[in-house]
């Protein structure tokens, strides 16, 4: 049993990297799955692959930080399928940079495409939800593991994603009662083109690795596809009684007090003085 059987599911920021993972991964569990991207080739491309092998797609351009593409997003989707039922809010930038560099631009940029973005995609969907019948839906907020702690010269980038959990939150408790929910997912260290554009400003990237690996129980990177796995469920009825929930999927990197300890050490057993 498909658990997204003909649920109309839009994910932003889908014609690439975790996105695009989302898109295929909710369409292959039965979902008509509607692609806002910004690239419209990119788009357009993730439709086709869809639709190659048998599901039900539709591309739209959409910028979401401007107001009149999500709006278009959502009309578009209730033209060709009929309603809403739910929503990946993806789409969004990373941005390392030092504090004391930062612009007011840069400021505006971030916030306006990781966080304005997202709760005006998510109150566009919400209206739609709240007219159609059966009324209701699920909408996934992509936050980060920086939405726990922060990394040096991730200001901007942690203010949206923090942002991002408590907007999540908020409207969560606000519609718990009308049938809508509302959950963020926190990713770790993804195997996308964020991580690729780590990797490749780093002088040493072999240090870079045991970085991340003493950091990271599992040791590796997050496959698109995992957190793909979990939207399915945040965005189906198995998941009707979860909301306001911020779930970290990272490999242990939020749960490990420090770094990996390069020496050892003897059992203590608490012995009292």
């Amino acid at each position: 049993m498909k658990r997204l059987r003909n649920k109309v599911i839009i994910v932003t920021g889908a014609g690439g990297g975790l996105g695009e993972g989302i898109a295929k991964v909710v369409a292959a569990e039965g979902a008509k799955v509607v692609i806002a991207e910004m690239r419209e080739e990119a788009g357009k491309r993730v439709e086709s692959q869809i639709k190659k092998r048998g599901g039900k797609a539709l591309a739209v351009p959409c910028n979401v930080s401007r107001d009149a593409d999500i709006q278009n997003a959502v009309a578009a989707t209730v033209k060709k399928f009929g309603r809403v039922d739910g929503l990946v809010n993806n789409a969004g930038v990373n941005f390392i940079k030092d504090s004391l560099d930062v612009t007011a631009q840069d400021w505006d940029r971030i916030i306006n495409i990781d966080l304005r973005g997202t709760f005006f995609f998510a109150q566009a969907a919400m209206r739609q939800m709240l007219r159609q019948k059966p009324r209701g839906g699920s909408i996934v907020n992509i936050s980060s593991v920086h939405s726990y702690a922060c990394y040096p010269g991730a200001a901007v980038y942690d203010a949206a994603k923090w942002g991002v959990v408590g907007v999540t939150k908020a409207i969560a408790i606000e519609y718990a009662t009308k049938g809508i929910r509302l959950n963020a997912v926190s990713p770790g260290l993804l195997n996308t083109l964020i991580w690729k554009e780590f990797l490749g400003a780093v002088d040493d990237k072999k240090a870079c690795w045991k970085y991340w690996k003493d950091n990271i129980p599992m040791e590796r990177v997050i496959e698109p596809e995992e957190i793909a796995r979990l939207c399915v469920f945040l965005l189906s009825d198995e998941a009707s009684c979860i909301t306001g929930a911020n779930i970290y999927a990272d490999g242990g990197l939020t749960s490990q007090f420090a770094s990996k300890p390069t020496f050892k050490i003897k059992p203590l057993e608490g012995k009292t003085r």
